[in-house]
């Protein structure tokens, strides 16, 4: 009898342990645990005011519009401190743990909206990787020791943009993965995580002319059962290339088009995929694609096409699928709802009349669009658009939310807020 009551409470204690795993997420990256804005927990806030459910509240050393990353109890983000811009390690419990300067040089632009702390970091759970954008791109142990440092201006040409290099890198299995878009390069680079040295560089062609020639765009990989690479986004195409050497499969153009070229339409939304298709926005009210990721070669105005929006396309937040649904964030807060299978528009409702720059995030039943003056609209999913709750922490915002552990991160220009039960 003892014997299976020991046996029962271990079961039991498997099962309780395997929900908690199941339940508490790590966010790793810029957009979630498969780089699409998709959180799976449950029990996520709604509501929240500057003290309504708010569990704690860090102030931050300076500006930046990086999102955070979270594993298990460990937060890391980017941020300037006067000229400085650092990377710092909290707990979830908000406590700062440590922070270590990584570059100096720090370069604000639009009147501080955006600066040299943009891209956000990476972890793999045991290491983390900021870049900046400065060129400056480390490697950190989870004890804040520094593994290694490199400068990719100084060795793949000094950045040349209208604005700072935003770009965030993409680490998968021994590798980091980033691509330089700008008026002095355009490059795809394999990293080796642990080294920080070349695995092989592609040279990106493009006819992209003036601020065209600039993309402050994150590359993005698309896997399934048949295939995997890397979607590299900017200077009027998006491109695929292979994992192992770089190597173009497909290429779309069309997003600009030359009759009537727009010499500004820089990309800096990113492209999201989801099995069977890869979302491709473009800027400034123009297209968005819905690709089949079975393509090759030349793809634009092709079958590969699988349906084009002519206009609507959001300007800085990238788009987000789920279960079949398709949602674009403009710019001043207009939320558009497009069947994935179709492109065919469901809705278009305006939500907050205000700058969007953060990229919308799914969680439990909801979408959550952040605007640059702290506000979060939180609408429902569905084909049926309906406001559920309107928060605002009143400060600056143009980092995206992060949801791990039941617990919502807010990154302010002021300070990291955990939102959620006290």
């Amino acid at each position: 009898m003892k014997h299976i009551l020991r046996n029962t409470l271990t079961l039991l204690l498997g099962v309780f342990i395997l929900v908690g795993v199941l339940y508490a997420e790590n966010w790793h990256q810029w957009r979630g645990p498969n780089n699409d804005g998709i959180s799976h927990e449950t029990d996520v806030p709604i509501q929240w005011s500057q003290t309504e459910n708010i569990k704690w509240r860090l102030p931050l050393p300076g500006e930046a519009a990086s999102t955070p990353v979270v594993w298990e109890d460990k937060i890391f983000l980017t941020s300037a401190e006067g000229n400085a811009l650092v990377l710092m390690c909290i707990s979830t419990e908000g406590e700062e743990l440590w922070k270590q300067t990584v570059g100096r040089g720090n370069r604000s632009v639009r009147g501080g909206e955006g600066n040299s702390a943009a891209p956000s970091p990476v972890t793999d759970g045991e290491h983390v990787w900021a870049f900046l954008g400065t060129g400056d791109l480390a490697c950190y142990d989870f004890d804040g020791n520094q593994v290694w440092h490199t400068n990719l201006a100084e060795r793949y040409g000094s950045f040349n943009l209208y604005f700072v290099m935003s770009t965030t890198p993409l680490v998968d299995k021994d590798r980091l993965y980033i691509h330089l878009i700008h008026s002095n390069a355009w490059v795809v680079l394999a990293l080796d995580k642990m080294t920080g040295k070349e695995i092989w560089k592609h040279k990106r062609k493009s006819d992209a002319t003036d601020e065209c020639e600039q993309a402050y765009t994150s590359p993005i990989l698309y896997r399934d059962a048949e295939r995997e690479y890397l979607v590299v986004h900017g200077a009027d195409y998006v491109t695929a290339h292979s994992l192992e050497d770089g190597s173009e499969i497909w290429r779309c153009g069309g997003l600009n088009p030359v009759m009537g070229y727009n010499p500004s339409l820089r990309f800096v939304a990113s492209p999201v995929a989801t099995e069977g298709l890869i979302v491709v926005p473009s800027a400034k009210n123009g297209p968005v694609l819905g690709i089949d990721p079975a393509a090759k070669g030349d793809i634009t105005d092709s079958k590969w096409q699988l349906w084009k929006l002519r206009q609507g396309t959001p300007d800085v937040p990238s788009p987000l699928i789920h279960e079949g649904l398709i949602y674009l964030c403009g710019e001043r807060g207009n939320l558009t709802c497009l069947d994935a299978a179709t492109g065919k528009q469901l809705y278009r409702e305006r939500t907050h009349r205000h700058r969007h720059r953060a990229s919308p995030v799914y969680a439990d039943g909801h979408i959550y669009l952040t605007s640059r003056d702290g506000i979060v609209n939180v609408v429902k999913a569905g084909r049926k658009f309906e406001i559920v709750a309107r928060n605002s922490i009143e400060e600056a915002v143009a980092a995206s939310p992060v949801v791990s552990n039941g617990v919502l991160y807010l990154r302010s220009y002021q300070a990291l807020y955990a939102i959620g039960k006290k």
